[in-house]
């Protein structure tokens, strides 16, 4: 399975309602130093409505500014239709930070 597809399959498993950070996702699929690669796979992710990854935000909870499909303003809509409160263009971590 390539780097991109491993991205992919882990993000389709985290749930509704809940975020997971690009260093996460790195971590869980053997490769803990590779965040940024996460990012970019995603940003190229084929699969928009299968794989979603409008639940991936940074270490600190920012919601992506280059979010592939529609922007920061979209991630946020899209998490806030499944009970994710944003605020600022942030997700508080403590609370929806999904841990496997």
């Amino acid at each position: 399975m390539s780097f991109d597809e491993s991205v992919y399959e882990y993000v389709k498993t985290v749930p509704k309602g809940r975020v997971v950070t690009y260093g996460m996702i790195a971590a869980a699929i053997g490769h803990p130093r590779a965040a940024r690669q996460v990012g970019n796979a995603l940003h190229r992710n084929p699969y928009p409505v299968v794989v979603p990854c409008h639940r991936v935000v940074n270490r600190e909870g920012r919601l992506a500014p280059a979010f592939a499909f529609g922007g920061t303003d979209a991630q946020a809509e899209l998490l806030r239709a499944e009970g994710v409160e944003v605020t600022g263009g942030f997700v508080d971590m403590e609370k929806y930070v999904w841990r496997t």
